[in-house]
């Protein structure tokens, strides 16, 4: 409901905007633009053609276009960098947080890296090199370096003196982080501990252990997990010897579930979720050529499979008619297992423990919706065509190819991770491949056999 209303309102401000830059004054869009938030900014300009972008671009704040250019995706923000005068891009990301600015640094120009760094103090550039050093998709990737810190051996009346000297806290910040001198990680000090219990209670007894840290080379994917089965705000990261390194906040979690989601879904047809929706026409139809031209070559080993039944398609033309049908619901019955297979794969629910189970249970559902539909399907054939053998040999074929869609959308991802291939990207097309090579040959090849005379 909430995604729904969200989109809703995006769809209102994109609507809005489009009638200002239309009709109103420039001073009338920049007031629009800049009433919003980074990210809502950032939604606005992904679905704006180049042209209308790159004007609202150049109206939104300065204070503003750091975030903007984190939250856009990687082709729009090279158009938008390209957009913009390298002092400007100094300028829009030299208040980002570390863990921002390591996500879009190698985006910029030379010119702007080298005086975004020399701007930067010894600490803070070791932390964006730290952070820089990980994977993009890891824990270490996802993690800010900079966090508060306490000792154990220190008082909460301290802690507060500490904070108030800071002055500057991170925007998420739910809970300190106590460390030993030598940098180990001992637990969470609770920001509500340090405001409500005795200001002369020392932190060695309000340590909350209760949460573990966070390794840094763990996959952001599992590290979304942790979040939720922990109900997160924060969490530390530690290295392999138990010393701190950074935070990960619920923000940068929330940003890896919405991407592992467009993910799922735009790698399925083969496209990429960093692709920019108005990019250039010859740009978008060459991208989507390897796709179809895989598709193609997939569909060309079907079409040969169904060549070789020609004499009994001559034959018995209700087979061209009724084929289609059987083709469509393995189809249907492969991707349901596919995509239940994808997605418990990436949630950590299928593992080598169960995959067995899990097979068992899609073949005993391929199975039971088979013999469902097969009824169906053959009374429906009969009717149309009043011709009992016809009607069991779909019904037949129905089963099978139910059964085979179910078999083969539990085995296919197991099999694509194995040879380090996306189960996302690839697991549709040898999906479909598969379903109607199947059900072409128990389709066509019954009929051949019991309905076509020899």
């Amino acid at each position: 409901m909430r995604e729904y209303q969200q989109e809703e309102k995006t769809a209102r401000q994109l609507d809005h905007l489009s009638e200002v830059l239309d009709s109103g004054t420039q001073s009338q869009v920049k007031k629009l633009i800049n009433s919003l938030t980074a990210a809502e900014v950032g939604d606005l300009l992904e679905s704006l053609p180049q042209a209308k972008r790159q004007l609202v671009w150049e109206l939104v704040d300065t204070e503003l276009d750091g975030e903007v250019l984190v939250d856009v995706n990687d082709e729009v923000r090279a158009s938008l960098i390209r957009g913009s005068s390298p002092a400007d891009l100094v300028q829009a990301v030299g208040d980002l947080d570390i863990d921002d600015l390591a996500d879009i640094l190698n985006d910029l120009p030379e010119a702007v890296i080298t005086e975004v760094l020399h701007a930067m103090d010894r600490q803070d550039r070791d932390r964006l090199v730290q952070v820089m050093s990980y994977p993009e998709d890891s824990a270490g990737g996802l993690m800010n370096p900079d966090i508060v810190t306490v000792r154990p051996d220190v008082s909460l009346d301290v802690v507060l003196r500490y904070l108030r000297l800071r002055g500057e806290l991170p925007e998420v910040f739910d809970q300190l982080f106590v460390v030993t001198r030598s940098g180990k990680h001992l637990g969470q000090l609770k920001l509500a501990d340090v405001l409500t219990r005795e200001p002369s209670s020392l932190v060695s007894s309000l340590i909350d252990t209760s949460t573990q840290a966070i390794p840094v080379d763990m996959p952001a994917s599992q590290v979304a997990i942790e979040f939720e089965h922990h109900d997160m705000v924060s969490a530390p990261v530690i290295d392999p010897d138990g010393v701190l390194l950074g935070g990960i906040t619920i923000d940068d979690v929330v940003d890896v579930i919405r991407e592992e989601g467009e993910h799922m879904v735009l790698t399925a047809v083969g496209l990429d979720e960093e692709d920019d929706m108005f990019a250039p026409i010859f740009q978008s139809a060459r991208r989507r050529w390897v796709w179809l031209g895989v598709n193609l070559v997939t569909a060309l080993m079907a079409s040969m499979v169904l060549y070789t039944f020609e004499p009994t398609l001559d034959q018995l033309v209700e087979l061209a008619v009724l084929f289609p049908v059987v083709m469509s619901m393995g189809g249907i019955a492969g991707t349901q297992t596919l995509t239940l297979m994808i997605r418990g794969m990436a949630t950590g629910q299928v593992s080598a423990v169960n995959s067995m189970a899990i097979l068992r249970k899609e073949l005993a559902v391929g199975v039971l919706n088979g013999m469902v539909f097969s009824v169906i399907v053959a009374a429906i054939a009969y009717l149309w065509y009043g011709n009992a053998g016809l009607g069991l040999v779909m019904a037949v074929a129905i089963i099978i190819n139910l059964v085979a869609g179910a078999l083969a959308g539990a085995l296919i991802p197991v099999f694509l991770k194995r040879m380090s291939i996306d189960p996302a990207l690839a697991g549709g097309v040898v999906l479909t491949t598969v379903t109607d090579v199947i059900g072409i040959l128990a389709f066509i090849g019954l009929a051949s056999y019991l309905l076509v005379a020899h």
